[in-house]
């Protein structure tokens, strides 16, 4: 019974993945055609963001709630409003942000970056709006990639089948760009398997969010390199990097670098030492009490008369008597007892 239930949940954990994915697919083309018609092409990768992570959330959180009886379904996908969420986002940053930084060291020393600025007044304006889109774009990814139907394959596979897997899910999908290659797919590989390690974790998606964020927004608005293959993302920055293929990545950017994908791999190990307190506060087993109740000392009492035996009652106390105190009682008794009078008819004694 127990091995025929536990099928039935994996089983019905699969069906809910299943689920996920397609309303993913919907919500994804729903979004970038809902924007379309509302505002023109400058703003529409902006609104079509905000739009796919508002579908997103609300959907799952619809499935959440009605397949899973979640009670805070919002929370159950990864984004808890816990304690110290805000550090958790930081280290995430603080982390894609030195990885970016671990990739263009070698490529500063090798060959270079050619740097332009651009420092118009509305530059600067439009840079904020690029980093809210960064911001909007990663979150869309994790709530997609690791949310609840991450989570649900977990139930059906287990956490490595889950790693694995949409490690596969997200290669394909950036293996769609313009411009990808093998090497690409590879590092996408290897991006996930990162991301879905900081969600295991902390389970939540503040680290990964934030180390998503760090790697992408930190090429594309400081340094103004390509990402995935899309150029020019940033407004005030213009960088183009010299030196070979492997370790640059081209036109495609450091997605589609033999580098990148050495430094995402060794970055797993720094992430594991970093996440130690938060993996212990959030994956440490919960011991909950069970059985009855016990009186241990009653218990220990019972043992140790059947192996002792019914103890021997105890002598009665001994009473031990006064004479002289008795005596001097005495003496008291009859001096305060009235003298006997003799009767009428007696004659006195001689």
């Amino acid at each position: 019974m127990n091995e025929s239930g536990s099928m039935s949940g994996r089983l019905r954990a699969y069906l809910q993945f299943l689920t996920a994915i397609l309303y993913f697919f919907f919500a994804r083309s729903l979004a970038f055609h809902g924007a379309e018609g509302l505002v023109s092409d400058a703003w529409l990768p902006l609104v079509a963001q905000a739009m796919l992570v508002f579908l997103l959330l609300l959907g799952f959180a619809a499935m959440g709630f009605w397949f899973n009886r979640q009670n805070h379904p919002i929370d159950e996908q990864g984004l808890p409003r816990r304690e110290g969420w805000p550090r958790e986002m930081g280290l995430g940053i603080a982390m894609g942000w030195g990885v970016a930084v671990a990739c263009m060291l070698p490529i500063s020393v090798v060959g270079g970056i050619a740097i332009s600025l651009v420092t118009q007044p509305s530059s600067w304006a439009w840079l904020l709006v690029d980093a809210v889109f960064f911001a909007l774009a990663t979150l869309a990814e994790e709530v997609a990639y690791r949310g609840y139907a991450f989570q649900c394959f977990i139930r059906a596979v287990g956490p490595v089948g889950a790693m694995l897997g949409f490690a596969a899910i997200y290669a394909i999908m950036q293996a769609l760009n313009p411009g990808a290659s093998r090497t690409s797919v590879i590092v996408s590989i290897a991006f996930s398997l990162l991301l879905s390690t900081a969600y295991l974790r902390t389970r939540a998606l503040w680290t990964s969010w934030g180390l998503n964020l760090g790697w992408k927004a930190s090429r594309a608005l400081i340094f103004g390199l390509s990402v995935s293959g899309v150029g020019s993302q940033s407004p005030v920055v213009q960088g183009d990097p010299m030196g070979p293929l492997w370790l640059t990545g081209g036109a495609y950017g450091l997605d589609g670098s033999w580098l990148s994908c050495i430094v995402l791999l060794a970055s797993i190990p720094v992430l594991l030492r970093v996440t130690r307190d938060l993996d212990f506060r959030y994956n440490a087993p919960v011991i909950v009490p069970a059985g009855i109740p016990v009186d241990l000392d009653a218990a220990a009492r019972a043992q140790h008369e059947a192996a002792m035996g019914a103890a021997a009652p105890a002598p009665p106390a001994l009473v031990q008597i006064d004479k002289q105190g008795t005596r001097g009682q005495g003496e008291a008794n009859r001096a305060q007892a009235p003298e006997e009078k003799p009767a009428a008819n007696e004659l006195p004694r001689t």
